[in-house]
């Protein structure tokens, strides 16, 4: 703890009246503008551009006949500013939402595998204490979520970072939190149900529900048969929505392969059951995703808490709160 009170700000008793004013002076260009705009004299904003300047040994501002100017040195301190001020108008606006109840809304994506339990978990707890904000859940695979969590258009997305969309990396804060198993499922009652000792051999010829092509599911699926010199299954049908499946599957003696967490799911209220054959392929790891240079609201902000405890008490995982 001692530590953090050496840092040169603490010693320096910088004043959040000068990081106003070097934001003011970026934008009015002259000291007396920016005194203006802060409500105080041209000497005492004189006097705090001063002693700043000396505590850090640099001069921020140059004098041309257009006006003040930045220097380097002033951009820095001006980029760094506007962070902590924002960071600043950030926890007030967090505490008074929580004053206020907490209202607004948040907009979620998930994987289906993260949608089973562990964000059902979250959202349940979120909203029995803050019943008056909004939560709008959208379940898609990766690849459609990714892009809307870099443009903004979701606060949180609980998936991957699909290596083909490296253009997103950049943009967004990843916090992994569990490998995706797959397995295979039928529906109660099915003539495979209590089978032993299958192989991919003795069900390659079964009808499928199956993720379409293109999706990295159904490429994880298709190369185990490729990889032991079998043909594909050709009785198939394509849908990736999870209440289509395990409606299909109802109907008929078709299989599908789903994440372990979504069977293990639907086979505690007896929809579906796992069948015993081992399928060796997995889904990469997945895990929190947010916006790179976005702040959370408050009620973001309180989601993803809630994501990140259900995250560790579903799948034992050890992460930081992304806030």
């Amino acid at each position: 703890m001692a530590q953090s009170y050496s840092n040169w700000f603490v010693r320096a008793r910088l004043k959040t009246r000068q990081l106003l004013l070097l934001a003011a002076m970026e934008e009015e260009g002259n000291v007396r503008r920016a005194a203006d705009v802060l409500g105080m004299t041209q000497p005492a904003a004189s006097r705090l551009l001063k002693e700043l300047e000396d505590v850090l040994e640099v001069r921020l501002f140059d004098r041309t006949p257009h006006g003040m100017h930045a220097t380097l040195y002033g951009e820095v301190m001006i980029r760094h500013a506007r962070m902590v001020l924002s960071n600043l108008s950030q926890a007030h606006d967090e505490i008074s939402a929580l004053r206020a109840g907490l209202v607004g809304q948040v907009q979620i994506g998930a994987i289906a595998a993260a949608a089973a339990t562990m964000v059902p978990m979250a959202i349940a707890r979120v909203k029995a204490r803050y019943p008056q904000l909004q939560i709008w859940l959208q379940v898609e695979t990766s690849d459609v979520m990714l892009p809307l969590v870099a443009q903004g258009h979701l606060d949180i997305m609980i998936g991957r970072v699909l290596e083909r969309q490296g253009q997103f990396k950049e943009a967004v804060r990843y916090k992994p939190i569990a490998e995706e198993p797959l397995c295979v499922v039928v529906r109660p009652g099915h003539p495979l149900e209590h089978a032993t000792g299958l192989t991919m051999r003795d069900i390659v010829n079964e009808g499928w529900v199956l993720h379409p092509p293109g999706s990295v599911l159904r490429h994880r699926f298709d190369m185990v048969f490729s990889q032991i010199g079998l043909g594909l299954p050709q009785n198939v049908v394509n849908t990736n929505n999870i209440l289509a499946i395990s409606g299909i599957l109802l109907q008929s003696d078709m299989l599908a392969v789903v994440p372990e967490e979504v069977a293990r799911q639907y086979e505690e209220f007896g929809t579906l059951k796992r069948l015993a054959i081992e399928l060796p392929c997995r889904m990469d790891a997945f895990g929190i995703i947010t916006r790179q240079t976005q702040l959370l609201s408050p009620a973001a902000t309180v989601v993803l808490r809630a994501l990140h405890d259900a995250a560790v008490e579903v799948y034992g995982a050890r992460l930081d709160v992304i806030a």
